[in-house]
């Protein structure tokens, strides 16, 4: 068998299918919530924190030039290495968020797939000889 063939019956195959699928939705659900966390839940955090705006939370590593914006995005802009821990606890937020819809999704569905109770087993019928053997018994007893 060639080689395109066996890659053909793999690419084919439901399993890598089913997961370029999930990667789609996955990246698109990343989206939202990382929309969730920066455009929602980060300036309600601010706010509960005196207006503090987590986009520019940074140590800067290096000689800040004068003239330059106290702003990461300015900072950067003019190579001054920085620290942007802001950014990383906006990051780690997105995870927390998604890696607890992520599970909340998963318990749900264990949960239904767990409900649906397995059908009892059709009786299973007796062999011919048995059937012929009550025929006969019956038969006699009559």
């Amino acid at each position: 068998m060639g080689m395109m063939q066996e890659f053909k019956e793999f690419a084919v195959k439901g399993n890598v299918i089913d997961l370029a699928v999930g990667v789609i939705i996955g990246g698109a659900f990343g989206k939202i919530v990382t929309s969730m966390v920066e455009d929602i839940i980060m300036p309600i955090v601010g706010a509960i924190f005196g207006n503090l705006d987590f986009t520019n939370l940074y140590i800067a590593l290096g000689r800040v030039p004068e003239g330059t914006a106290p702003t990461l995005a300015a900072l950067k802009a003019a190579g001054v290495p920085t620290l942007a821990y802001g950014s990383f606890i906006t990051v780690a937020l997105n995870f927390t968020i998604m890696a607890f819809i992520i599970f909340m999704m998963v318990k749900q569905i264990n949960r239904l797939k767990r409900e649906t109770p397995a059908a009892p087993p059709a009786p299973v019928a007796p062999p011919e000889d048995v059937l012929l053997l009550r025929e006969i018994r019956d038969s006699l007893k009559r």
